[in-house]
């Protein structure tokens, strides 16, 4: 039977590379970009993958989003969360949040909880987050927005411990929450940067990122065969032991509800 998957960031990198892989099992893939132009070149690389446009570090187009997807897509059998953006310098959203901290953080979680029954239907249910679990991020819990002396590495590390709290946090009796940290994949990581950062970085992902096709193999195991336990960590295709405080990740999440609530009334 043809299953349902849906991958945020599924135009770029390793979210195209799993839409076309499992397009080509005959499977349904609906593939969550920004972009138009995204979307276009998704169509014309993985034609049989439906494009929905979303700017994901939006609450109001997220909230807008599982709506949709609910109502098409009543059973979902695999959410990837995979949309994720270095920002260099400091980006504020329309409504006012931190560019990562709105797309690394609060999307996820409102995808993965927005996304709760459709996926609670399925028979083997699944989320997988696409993260930098076991870096050592940090929560700056004093500036979660990062509004005083922001750098762009600090805002992914703490969008990466997000990432283990919210797994922790996640409560179901049926869907497994996977956090996995491809590592170093070629994906385009040096976009962001200026010259001459921007020409080094793309050196480094030529002699050392892993190709996009390795990351999938693991990655599809994980979707096709979901662990038993609830939550697991994986670091290129490797269980790591991951100690995440159930009463932190608790009280962050508590928090991301609250500043979510305050933001879609």
């Amino acid at each position: 039977m043809a299953r349902t998957i849906v991958i945020t960031g599924g135009t770029n990198g390793i979210g195209k590379a799993l839409a076309r892989h499992y397009t080509e099992l005959g499977d349904q893939v609906v593939a969550v970009g920004s972009s138009e132009e995204g979307g276009r070149r998704l169509r014309e690389e993985v034609p049989n993958a439906q494009f929905v446009r979303a700017d994901l570090s939006s609450l109001r187009q997220t909230r807008d989003l599982i709506e949709r997807l609910s109502t098409e897509h009543p059973v979902i059998d695999a959410l990837v969360l995979a949309a994720f953006r270095f920002n260099a310098v400091r980006v504020e959203t329309d409504e006012g949040f931190e560019h990562t901290f709105a797309l690394y953080v609060i999307n996820r979680w409102l995808m993965a909880e927005g996304l709760r029954d459709p996926l609670e239907k399925a028979p083997i249910p699944v989320i997988i987050n696409l993260c930098g679990a076991g870096q050592g991020g940090k929560i700056q819990w004093n500036d979660l927005q990062l509004k005083d002396k922001y750098r762009g590495l600090t805002a992914t590390m703490q969008g990466a411990a997000a990432s283990e709290l919210l797994g922790m946090a996640y409560s179901s009796e049926r869907t497994k929450y996977v956090l996995y940290n491809p590592v170093f994949v070629a994906t385009g990581l040096h976009e962001p940067f200026k010259q001459p950062l921007r020409g080094l970085v793309q050196v480094a992902s030529a002699v050392f990122a892993q190709p996009v096709a390795k990351a999938v193999p693991p990655l599809a195991a994980l979707i096709d065969h979901p662990p038993a336990k609830p939550l697991t960590t994986w670091k290129k295709g490797k269980p790591i032991d991951l100690a995440v405080d159930r009463n932190e990740a608790r009280r962050f999440e508590e928090t991301i509800r609250t500043v979510t609530q305050s933001a879609l009334p």
